[in-house]
């Protein structure tokens, strides 16, 4: 069943755009019979994790560690486009990775860390994500959503769990005043915006006729660190109410910044996800919520304990504050509104 997010934006945004560009195309032509190529790039956020059935499923001797899975953005979108074709049909290459940092994109191969059935040796290394997705002059959309585990955003966060149980000590002092060997949070935006411009950079290069597409980050926090019912792991776990409100106006807001700064530098597309997701985050109902918390809701192949943190003692799963099937349907319509619009500009 269709999301009801999706199935509203299926109207005067999907036919419309869908008719627009169709008279772009001359009914007959050789060029009808092509098709847009779309590269999708990005860490679990995009990838998807725990919603929806892993691509490739399990037991594929092609599964490879990145826990893509069907209900992530990316596939949501394709069945969109599929449905709606914006004048021809769009190919997508979902190469996504969770754990993927800034530099997994272009520089550097990735050692997959995924938690579900990895093999007795271990998950091979993967190539960067833009050679995996073989980006050339002949792609034409890029989407790319990554940067937290750049920071490294997770790591915060346990660090900050592990801060909330310490009499005096809070996570904003542990960043701002780091300990030798520890990264300020300054220092850490700095990194992330170098990174992302050489990311951006040597995507450019690899696919120089490409419309570019950086999505941000939901908004995971709420906006009053007391909306969070403390030591509660289906939300925020130990995590101090002022950290909350720290990471969110000193981490999260400050990256999705950094991101779209970065986009508009180079003149591309960025797709803000955060302000449509405010009043949806981890320490709300279940109901509401777009983003699990600590544990959470997720599929029956995805474990319930990951090393110490144990989810199965509450009935729950691993989810460390990752989108759930809402929060990626949000995310999809604006992605997918991006993608149509970039094409129309092509």
């Amino acid at each position: 069943m269709r999301h009801p997010v999706t199935r509203l934006r299926t109207g005067a945004l999907a036919v419309g755009l869908t008719l627009a560009v169709s008279a772009l195309v001359p009914s007959g032509s050789a060029g009808a019979a092509d098709e847009y190529q779309w590269a999708a790039l990005g860490d679990s956020y995009t990838a998807g994790g725990f919603v929806g059935t892993p691509q490739p499923a399990l037991g594929s001797a092609s599964r490879d560690g990145c826990d893509r899975t069907s209900d992530a953005y990316p596939g949501l979108v394709e069945r969109e486009l599929d449905e709606f074709p914006p004048g021809k049909p769009v190919h997508l290459t979902n190469v996504s990775c969770g754990n993927a940092t800034i530099a997994d994109i272009a520089d550097t191969g990735q050692t997959p860390i995924s938690p579900v059935r990895p093999p007795a040796g271990g998950w091979k290394e993967v190539d960067p994500q833009i050679k995996r997705a073989k980006l050339n002059d002949g792609t034409d959309i890029v989407t790319i959503g990554v940067g937290g585990n750049s920071l490294p955003f997770g790591g915060m966060l346990l660090k900050c769990l592990e801060l909330g149980v310490t009499l005096g000590k809070t996570c904003r002092d542990h960043y701002t005043s780091p300990p030798e060997g520890e990264e300020s949070i300054q220092d850490k935006l700095a990194r992330v915006q170098d990174e992302y411009i050489q990311m951006l950079a040597k995507v450019h290069e690899a696919a120089p006729d490409a419309k570019v597409i950086t999505v941000g980050y939901p908004a995971v926090l709420p906006e009053d660190g007391s909306d969070c019912n403390r030591l509660s792991l289906t939300e925020l776990g130990t995590i101090k109410h002022a950290d909350i409100d720290w990471l969110r106006e000193d981490v999260l807001k400050p990256l999705n910044g950094t991101i779209q700064r970065v986009t508009s530098f180079f003149g591309d597309r960025y797709v803000d996800v955060y302000s449509s997701s405010v009043g949806h985050d981890a320490c709300q109902p279940a109901d509401t919520k777009w983003v699990e918390g600590i544990c959470g809701e997720a599929e029956d192949y995805w474990p319930a304990k990951v090393g110490k943190l144990d989810c199965g003692v509450i009935g729950k799963r691993v989810t460390l504050v990752h989108p759930n099937a809402a929060g990626y349907a949000n995310t999809a319509a604006h992605v997918e509104r991006a993608i149509r619009v970039a094409l129309l500009e092509r």
